[in-house]
C-alpha cells in the first residue's frame, strides 16, 4: 500500500510544534511552590505532576518514571509471587525490589526505564536509568532544590537560557549531543547504566557497555548459533500480546531480520512500513518489497517530498530532547505518524550497525582509514572527522571568541577512545554508548511517543549488546563481510539477496534539495540578524555553504541540514 501525506498549512503547523506532551515532573528539595498538576506532593520534600508513584509494601520507597520490563514475570516469580497474581505495575515492582535488595535490585532489571526512587525516611533520591538508554532522564539543580523530568523541555522553567558551547561544539561535530552534557548549560541528562544518589552522590555506572571476550576458540558458526537463539527469544519478549505489530523495514540487513523474526513467531498481523523520496531518487524499495513478500507482512510505503520534509521540520524538531541533525528524523516522524493508524507497538533494526558492525558505522570506517590507534597520534580529530560533519570547519564556524572558549576542553570520547579494549570492539562500544544513546535510541523514543506508539528496539537490548562484546571481533568484521555473525544467525529466514546485498544505506537527498528547493528558506532561516545561531557561528561560512561555494566533498547539504535543525530546535526551545 502507498501513501503520500497530505500539505499542512502555515496555521496547521504552528498548531501542532506546542502539542508535545511534557511528561512527568519531579521536584524534590526545598521548592517554593507547589508545581501546576502536581498529582502528589509533601511540601518541601517531594512533588510529582501528571502521574502517581508507585510505592513500595512498607511505603517506604516511592518509584516514580517511564518503565518497560521484559522479565517482570521471572521477576515476580524470584520473590515468590506468581504473575497471575500480580495486580500492581512495573514501578511497583521496582519499589518491592528495591525496599528488599537497595540498588542491588538493578542488576536484575531488564528492559528499559528512567526512574526516580524515593526514600521517605532518610529523605534520600535516586535517580537510575537502563543500561542501552531506551528512556532518558533529565535534571538540574536550582538552589537545594532539584527538578527531575524525562524529558528535556519539561524542565525549562527552571533553568536559565544559557546554552552549554561545548555541547554545542559536540553537536555540529557529530550531529547529536553526546555525553551527560545538554544544550542547556544547566541541566544534566543521566547516562544509561548510571545510578545518582541525591544529595550528595555522583553519577555512578552500575553498567557500561566492555569489552569480555568469552569463548575465542569457538567458530564463527557456534557464535552464530549462540546469537540466533538470543534473537529468537529478544524478539518474542518484544512483541505485544494478541494485537498487530509493525516494523520499520528498510530493507537492509537489520530491519529485514527484525521483520522475518517478528514473522515468524507473531500470531497477529504484522505491518511493515517503508520509505522514499520520489521517483527521481534512489531508494530500497526493491529490497523492502523483496522482504515483506517473503515474510508476508502488510506493507505500508511513504513516499516524502521535499516541501514535506522542509515543512515538518519545525515539528519534529519540537518533539527532541535534544536537537539532532540525521536527516531521517522528519523520515522517522512522518513514518511513526503513519503506523500509528495501524499498530500501537512498532519495532526497529536499530543497533545492528552499533553492535556487529555495518558498512555505515564510524568505527568501521575509522579501522579502515587508519588502521591501529598506534598509527594515529591524532585519534580523537579522526573520529570526529569520520561523523563527516562540521568538525575540520569548526575553527572557522564559530565565531572567535566561541572557538577559544571551547577548542581546548577534551572530547567525551577520549577516555573510550584511549581504553585498553581490543580496537574494534574500543570503537564498537564507544558508537553502543554514545551514538546508541543519544542518537539513535533517544530519536526512536521521542519520535514514537509523539505518535503515541512504543517504539522497541531489539538489537539494541542489553543482552544483545552484552553479546556482541563478548564476541571476537573478528567475526563482527570478516576479512571485508561486514556483520559477518548476525548475518550467518539470520540467513536461514532472509531471501539470499539480502544476506549477500552491500548496504547502501537509507539517503535523504538533502544535497540536491538544498541546492534546488530550499535555498531561498534557508537564507532567510539562517542568515538573518535575529536567527537563534547568529551569536554564535560566522554566517559568512553558512552562507559560502548555501551557495555551494567551493563544495569539494559534496558535504554542505548535510551540514546545512545539521544547522537548520538546530535552529528551529533553538526557535522551539
Amino acid at each position: 500500500m502507498r501513501w503520500l501525506l497530505s500539505r499542512l498549512n502555515d496555521q496547521q503547523v504552528r498548531e501542532a510544534i506546542p502539542s508535545v506532551h511534557p511528561g512527568w515532573l519531579l521536584a524534590w528539595g526545598q521548592f517554593r511552590a507547589e508545581p501546576p498538576d502536581c498529582t502528589f506532593l509533601i511540601p518541601n520534600q517531594l512533588a510529582v505532576t501528571q502521574i502517581q508513584p508507585a510505592f513500595s509494601p512498607q511505603g517506604d520507597y516511592g518509584v516514580v518514571g517511564d518503565i518497560w520490563l521484559n522479565n517482570s514475570a521471572r521477576l515476580l516469580q524470584q520473590v515468590g509471587i506468581e504473575p497471575g497474581d500480580w495486580r500492581g505495575t512495573d514501578q511497583g515492582l521496582v519499589a518491592l525490589l528495591w525496599e528488599r535488595w537497595g540498588q542491588d535490585c538493578l542488576e536484575y532489571l531488564e528492559g528499559v526505564f528512567g526512574l526516580a526512587i524515593w526514600h521517605q525516611p532518610s529523605q534520600k533520591l535516586w535517580l537510575v536509568r537502563d543500561r542501552v538508554g531506551g528512556r532518558t532522564l533529565y535534571y538540574t539543580t536550582v538552589g537545594s532544590s532539584c527538578w527531575i523530568a524525562p524529558r528535556l523541555r519539561t524542565l525549562r522553567p527552571h533553568h536559565s537560557a544559557d546554552l552549554d558551547l561545548v555541547a554545542l561544539r559536540d553537536y555540529l561535530c557529530c550531529a547529536f549531543v553526546p555525553g551527560e552534557r545538554t544544550l542547556w548549560q544547566q541541566v544534566r541528562e543521566l547516562r544509561p547504566g548510571t545510578v545518582l544518589q541525591l544529595p550528595d552522590g555522583q553519577p555512578e555506572p552500575y553498567w557500561q557497555p566492555q569489552e569480555q571476550i568469552t569463548h575465542p576458540q569457538q567458530s564463527l558458526s557456534w557464535h552464530a548459533q549462540q546469537l540466533r537463539s538470543r534473537l529468537d527469544q529478544v524478539v518474542q519478549e518484544y512483541l505485544p500480546i494478541n494485537e498487530p505489530v509493525g516494523v520499520y523495514l528498510s530493507g537492509g540487513l537489520d530491519s529485514s531480520c527484525i521483520t522475518a523474526l517478528t514473522a515468524k513467531f507473531h500470531s497477529h498481523p504484522v505491518h511493515t512500513y517503508s520509505i522514499h523520496f520520489g521517483a527521481d531518487c534512489p531508494n530500497e524499495l526493491e529490497f523492502s518489497n523483496l522482504v515483506a513478500h517473503h515474510c508476508h507482512t502488510q506493507h505500508h510505503i511513504l513516499e516524502i517530498t521535499p516541501e514535506q520534509m522542509w515543512q515538518q521540520l519545525p515539528i519534529t524538531m519540537a518533539q527532541l530532547d535534544d536537537p539532532i541533525g540525521d536527516p531521517l528524523t522528519v523520515p522517522n516522524y512522518l513514518l511513526a505518524q503513519l503506523a500509528k493508524e495501524t499498530v500501537k507497538v512498532i519495532l526497529n533494526g536499530e543497533g545492528g550497525d552499533p553492535c556487529f558492525g555495518g558498512p555505515k558505522n564510524q568505527p568501521m570506517l575509522l579501522k579502515q582509514l587508519y588502521g591501529s590507534p598506534e598509527n594515529n597520534p591524532n585519534l580523537v580529530a579522526a573520529y570526529l572527522n569520520s561523523f563527516k560533519k562540521c568538525a575540520p570547519d569548526l575553527p572557522r564556524l564559530f565565531q572567535a571568541e566561541i572557538w577559544d572558549a571551547v577548542k581546548s576542553v577534551p572530547s567525551v570520547f577520549a577516555a573510550d577512545l584511549f581504553s585498553s579494549a581490543q580496537y574494534l570492539n574500543r570503537l564498537m562500544g564507544l558508537n553502543i554508548k554514545f551514538k546508541g544513546a543519544d542518537h539513535i535510541l533517544t530519536k526512536v523514543n521521542n519520535l514514537t511517543r509523539a505518535a503515541g506508539l512504543d517504539g522497541r528496539s531489539p538489537l539494541f537490548d542489553q543482552r544483545i549488546v552484552q553479546m556482541a562484546m563478548e564476541m571476537p571481533p573478528d567475526y563482527k568484521l570478516a576479512g571485508n563481510q561486514e556483520k559477518a555473525v548476525l548475518k550467518q544467525a539470520v540467513a536461514d529466514i532472509l531471501p539470499v539477496a539480502i544476506i549477500q546485498r552491500q548496504k547502501s544505506g537509507m539517503m535523504v537527498p538533502v544535497q540536491f534539495w538544498f541546492r534546488y528547493y530550499w535555498q531561498r528558506q534557508t537564507k532567510a532561516l539562517l542568515l538573518s540578524k535575529k536567527s537563534a545561531i547568529a551569536p554564535y557561528l560566522n554566517q559568512s561560512v553558512i552562507r559560502d555553504w548555501i551557495e555551494y561555494r567551493g563544495d569539494t566533498w559534496r558535504r554542505y547539504g548535510v551540514k546545512l541540514w545539521l544547522l537548520v535543525s538546530l535552529e528551529y530546535w533553538l526557535k522551539g526551545n
